[in-house]
């Protein structure tokens, strides 16, 4: 069968074409670049535990040496700190702080070490066809040529070329927020910390909204942040310099220290969605899809979940023929995740800039403007918070014994540690993104016991033969505890990590249910044939 053609040899496209080759998919990224990328270390991102556990799960490579995980955060207004973090435990693990040319280089190298993944550089694309069997793209440059795929996934940025040929709206809002922008080597009175200051006591005049965010990278290196005003006034490199000394004066109060300025910019934001995801065997994803990082650096990590929720799906598809209605749901659930974020942005940015009351508008609340800022650059409240899936048209209905856990169905599962059916210790994350539904035992005491002495007992042969019957390849894992999880209780889990249903107890007819409407309705014939014929052989 033809490879899945990728556009966009960024961290998204790139970490698509790696997630489907984990999943024995082959891909080839059209690059229309030279196949490097510029070192520019004030674009940079910040990613929560999920995006970075994704990113080192397909290179094999941790990102805590080219980023920087925070110590803490603080915010401040004027000169009192109103709220310190400190990081260091599993329960909130500190976010990771990266240049985005740097882990596009850490997602370049293992695409070069994956047999099934091929880029061609200097490849831009310039018209698309599609059939009932397949897709045609054609490439214009000096190795511009045709090339035929399965699907083809556009991961091509803001101006997406996939999405303008397939006639696909892009609504919006234009510059939602501005910011200048500096990278720079220096020294700060909080090492390893993330600072958000508000109505810093410096500033008492100017062209400003009296915000500045710093977030620290690896060897001593800054990025500063500071919020424009509402306009399209000039940001000269005379006015940078000049927001960068006061800035780092007011800080010292006293002398500027020394530092060195590596890169400047402006970020723009815009806020814009496309009315649809997917045509025909044309889908998108990432920023030619979505523009949202309403506080500087999410937009990228949301295309990574992008790649997350397409991969297993397409995956499927490619492997046992075509399954509408689960490509559909992509569309539906990454949508549906990504609007609820923009609404929120639209809706409480303009008063928390603005300084207006909160609590009408968010009813029950009694934290401030700051508290519910800082929470949006640390991934929580209604501006942070990662999507979930609890809408999904593959979320299961009326079955009996279902329980609650902490997690909510369609949200991502907490990385509990299991026994996986090799016997061995592994984290539930390490099982994500092979394509196979997981299925998770909770069962008190199996940690300090050899496998061979509970895998014929109680409930786990029974257990068992339900998950060689289910319509689709499962594995079986056992965890000692799962928080808000009573003993015996059983997991289902999306390939990509998302919470399906929990069972008290071990109910197959529910199960193989469930299951099913993971796969959005029902299997694809070649799969069910698949799984029937290795159920009957299991049986002799």
């Amino acid at each position: 069968m033809d490879p899945v053609i990728v556009t966009g040899a960024g961290p998204v496209g790139l970490t698509l074409a790696l997630a489907l080759a984990r999943q024995e998919v082959p891909c080839v990224v059209l690059d229309e670049g030279p196949g490097k990328d510029e070192a520019r270390p004030a674009r940079t991102v910040v990613l929560r535990e999920d995006a970075v556990a994704l990113v080192e799960r397909l290179t094999g490579t941790s990102l805590t040496g080219p980023g920087c995980r925070w110590a803490g955060w603080r915010s401040m207004r004027r000169k009192q700190v109103t709220r310190a973090v400190e990081f260091g435990d599993d329960a909130d693990p500190a976010p990771l702080h990266i240049a985005q040319h740097e882990l596009t280089g850490v997602l370049r190298a293992a695409a070069a070490r994956a047999p099934l993944v091929r880029i061609a550089a200097d490849s831009r694309l310039d018209g698309v066809e599609q059939e009932t069997s397949g897709v045609t793209a054609h490439t214009r440059g000096p190795s511009g040529t045709w090339w035929r795929g399965s699907y083809l996934v556009g991961c091509d940025g803001p101006r997406s070329t996939v999405r303008k040929l397939q006639d696909i709206r892009f609504p919006g809002r234009t510059a939602v927020e501005r910011y200048a922008v500096a990278a720079l080597r220096t020294e700060l009175p909080w090492p390893d910390e993330a600072l958000l200051h508000r109505m810093p006591p410096w500033r008492t005049s100017g062209p400003s909204a009296g915000e500045v965010v710093a977030r620290p990278l690896p060897r001593g290196v800054w990025r500063l942040d500071w919020l424009l005003p509402a306009g399209k006034d000039l940001v000269t490199p005379e006015l940078l310099v000049n927001r960068v000394r006061e800035t780092l004066t007011g800080w010292a109060e006293g002398e500027t220290p020394a530092y060195e300025l590596l890169d400047t910019g402006v970020h723009t934001v815009h806020h814009r969605l496309a009315r649809r995801w997917r045509v025909g065997r044309v889908l998108l994803a990432g920023d030619a899809a979505h523009l949202l990082g309403a506080l500087g650096t999410q937009g990228l990590e949301e295309g990574l979940l992008d790649a997350d929720n397409l991969a297993w799906k397409l995956a499927l598809a490619w492997h046992h023929g075509p399954h509408e209605a689960l490509l559909d749901s992509y569309q539906q659930e990454r949508r549906a995740a990504i609007a609820a974020r923009l609404r929120a942005a639209d809706q409480l940015l303009p008063l928390l800039r603005g300084g207006g009351g909160l609590r009408s508008y968010v009813p029950g609340s009694a934290r401030g403007n700051d508290a519910l800022l800082a929470d949006g650059h640390l991934g929580h409240g209604a501006l942070g918070l990662p999507g979930s899936y609890a809408g999904s048209p593959l979320a299961p209905e009326n079955l009996s014994g279902e329980v609650s856990v902490r997690t909510a169905p369609g949200a991502p599962v907490d990385d509990v540690r299991v026994t996986a059916e090799d016997g061995t210790f592994v984290r539930l994350r390490d099982r994500l993104g092979r394509g196979a539904l997981l299925v998770v035992l909770i069962a008190p005491g199996t940690g300090v016991w050899d496998r061979k002495h509970w895998v014929t007992a109680g409930i786990m042969p029974r257990l068992a033969a339900a998950v060689t019957a289910l319509p689709h390849r499962a594995e079986l894992l056992v965890a000692e505890s799962y928080p808000g999880a009573a003993a015996h209780t059983v997991l289902l889990v999306r390939p990509d990590g998302h919470l399906v249903t929990a069972f008290n107890g071990v109910r197959p007819a529910d199960l193989y249910t469930a299951a099913e409407a993971t796969l959005g309705g029902t299997a694809p014939e070649a799969e069910r044939t698949t799984r029937s014929t290795g159920a009957a052989a299991g049986s002799r």
